[in-house]
């Protein structure tokens, strides 16, 4: 049987590992990815107040038993606005702070790997990280399938064809922002929704693409759901969930 820890390659100290854990289903992580869960001197992950955190969550079956982990918990999440000041505040020490954390860990001599959901340059606390210690030690970004390809390939979408242009947008953007960029391209997949699933499906509404819109919640994890959106009345979607619009381009 192959050793996943030896394909991953020897993981020496000193070295900050983002590991992309995909979409939900440990299935999807990369060999290399699984191979640096198994080898690195301790994993850490962010995790929300009270919860496992989804990243590990994910690779809770490629954990042994007393595996060294550190995990990062934030000091809050949805609970205020992320454009507030004091979101920002708040965030901003949590992420100078975490950085600190591993910092210290490195200068030890320790191999950290930091997971990450879907793919660690997309949309990931890990960046925060990235930005504060790539100057001083050694960083690998171990790529991870994205939440968003996890999802429209659960859902049997084609998201592009052709030349078909694909614009990813923040739930969290004006709903006039929304449609204008909507009425722009040719493909969209519209992340970040939660509480603002209402304002999403009028924008995607008023843009005349309501048709074409599908709502995936949880792609590939335990409770998936996928529905099209004109069928979604809340106005309130899950954490781990988006809106895919999938390009008309040239079929051949």
């Amino acid at each position: 049987m192959t050793d996943l820890a030896t394909i991953a390659g020897s993981a020496y100290g000193g070295t900050l590992y983002g590991i992309g854990v995909g979409p939900g289903d440990v299935r999807y992580l990369t060999l290399r990815a699984a191979g640096l869960v198994g080898a690195v001197d301790i994993v850490a992950y962010f995790a929300k107040k009270g919860m496992l955190g989804n990243a590990r969550r994910i690779v809770d079956k490629l954990m042994a038993a007393g595996r060294a982990e550190m995990r990062l918990e934030y000091p809050l999440t949805d609970e205020i606005p992320a454009e507030s000041p004091e979101y920002e505040r708040q965030i901003g020490a949590f992420y100078a702070k975490s950085a600190s954390r591993l910092a210290d860990l490195l200068r030890q001599g320790r191999s950290v790997g930091l997971l990450a959901e879907g793919d660690p340059f997309f949309y990931g606390s890990f960046m925060h990280m990235w930005r504060r210690l790539e100057g001083d030690f050694p960083i690998e970004v171990v790529p991870g399938v994205t939440g968003m390809s996890g999802c429209w390939t659960r859902a049997n979408v084609p998201i592009t064809w052709g030349n078909d242009t694909l614009s990813v947008l923040p739930g969290t953007l004006d709903e006039g922002q929304l449609v204008d960029r909507l009425l722009t391209t040719d493909a969209a997949v519209i992340m970040k929704l939660g509480r603002h699933l209402g304002k999403v499906r009028r924008a995607v509404e008023t843009a005349g693409l309501l048709s074409r819109a599908v709502y995936v919640e949880r792609g590939t994890m335990a409770g998936e759901r996928i529905a099209p959106l004109a069928d979604c009345r809340d106005g309130k979607g899950a954490y781990f969930a988006m809106v895919l619009i999938p390009g008309q381009g040239r079929q051949v």
